[in-house]
């Protein structure tokens, strides 16, 4: 199938990549072939079912380039589930009784379009395979290149997704700042909690980056009582039990002597037992349209600041949340090194037919390829049993 058509759209949430995968998609389909029509999607998968579209011009081709030190997304974002016509009925994004799938078939149709690149996370890959199959179904082929985007880095079977680890290195840099907080009253509890809902990697690397920083940072002797002030004093992830009233008693002790905690908490550490608490005191804790437990609601930090507030005798409180602080930066110099090889790999991946998500495939040794959409699947779990994050956790004093 010769290609004349190819869109782009970015979905779900933002990360330090979106912008620079799609200058990068630009400008690799610019160099090699530059007579295929370029079309951009605004907010993603909604834009795709009203129609809003935008063609890619020559002037936007020439200086895609500016794109990599953005952050955001150029074309802008939506959390879209086309499986579910209900939700896109209530939001007003189909018409009643319409059939998602078909209505954006039907555009994709219109608008002539040969490839799809999706840059998003498993939902908007495993969307786009939807959507190819429903064409296949109806005689179109359709190719589907997705590019994979989260900074919980929990996409199975992918090693390392793009812009996650930007988004470790602005964590960090917002934790070194709230962080001196610890100075602003005695006996200071401060919780910064970390993007992450199944995944603890972001949390861990966060950690594991703010405390690099730490080390390359000079102290006064006998002022500010030093390095163990800042340090981090716990770290939770979903991947472990946390025993509370043991960590209490720990951190009250490190509360004692230093007259300050600090905690890094995954967004998904301890969901379990906060849901089970709140559901005993019947509530009922919404889910989304993709059918993730809203987390603003479950609340981990304050859950957390509560919980060990009374435990380490903390005179005041207070939760930092750096997500989207750290998901909105434009990417550093190794998502970009990724970044390029990626959107390299999805152009020709494309233009010689095929179809998938780009990435590092753990089940093929690392190999960088275009991954079956059948194998892909969100939520991968973080492996708390790594050497560096054993070491990180010994270093602090967590057992």
């Amino acid at each position: 199938m010769t290609v004349e058509t190819v869109a782009l759209l970015t979905a779900g949430g933002i990360a330090p990549c979106l912008s620079s995968a799609v200058g990068g998609l630009i400008e690799r389909y610019t160099e090699r072939a530059p007579h295929v029509r370029l079309i951009g999607y605004r907010d993603g998968y909604a834009g795709l079912l009203a129609g809003r579209s935008v063609e890619v011009s020559e002037e936007a081709r020439a200086q895609a380039g500016r794109l990599h030190s953005l952050g955001g997304s150029p074309l802008g974002n939506s959390r879209v589930k086309l499986t579910n016509a209900a939700d896109l009925e209530r939001r007003g994004l189909v018409a009643k009784g319409a059939d998602p799938l078909r209505v954006a078939a039907d555009q994709l149709v219109a608008d002539g379009v040969d490839v799809l690149h999706t840059i998003g996370g498993d939902d908007t890959s495993t969307t786009a395979a939807d959507l190819a199959r429903y064409l296949a179904d109806q005689g179109h082929d359709l190719r589907v290149v997705g590019l994979p985007k989260t900074i919980d880095n929990d996409i199975i079977p992918i090693r390392q997704s793009l812009g996650a680890w930007t988004a470790a290195e602005q964590g960090a840099l917002f934790a070194r700042n709230v962080i001196g907080e610890h100075t602003s009253n005695p006996r200071m509890l401060i919780v910064h909690e970390v993007m992450g809902r199944h995944s603890g990697w972001l949390t861990a690397e966060t950690a594991r980056r703010y405390r690099e920083q730490l080390a390359e940072q000079d102290f006064v002797p006998g002022l500010g009582d030093g390095r163990r002030r800042w340090d981090v004093h716990a770290v939770y992830v979903p991947e472990v039990p946390i025993d509370i009233d043991a960590e209490g008693e720990r951190l009250a002790a490190v509360m004692d002597e230093i007259g300050c905690v600090t905690l890094f908490v995954a967004e998904g550490a301890g969901v379990e037992d906060i849901v089970a608490s709140l559901e005993s005191e019947g509530r009922t804790v919404p889910r989304d349209p993709f059918g993730h437990l809203a987390l603003d609601e479950v609340n981990p930090g304050e859950y957390f600041a509560s919980t060990f507030a009374e435990r380490v005798g903390a005179e005041k409180s207070k939760v930092w949340k750096s997500g989207y602080f750290a998901r909105s930066a434009a990417p550093n110099a190794e998502d970009l090194a990724l970044i390029g090889r990626c959107t390299d790999l999805a152009v020709e991946t494309a233009l010689g037919g095929g179809s998938g998500v780009i990435g590092e495939d753990v089940e093929r040794g690392g190999e960088l390829r275009a991954i079956e959409f059948d194998r892909i699947a969100g939520g991968g779990a973080f492996d708390p049993t790594s050497e560096w994050f054993v070491e990180l956790r010994q270093a602090i004093g967590q057992p």
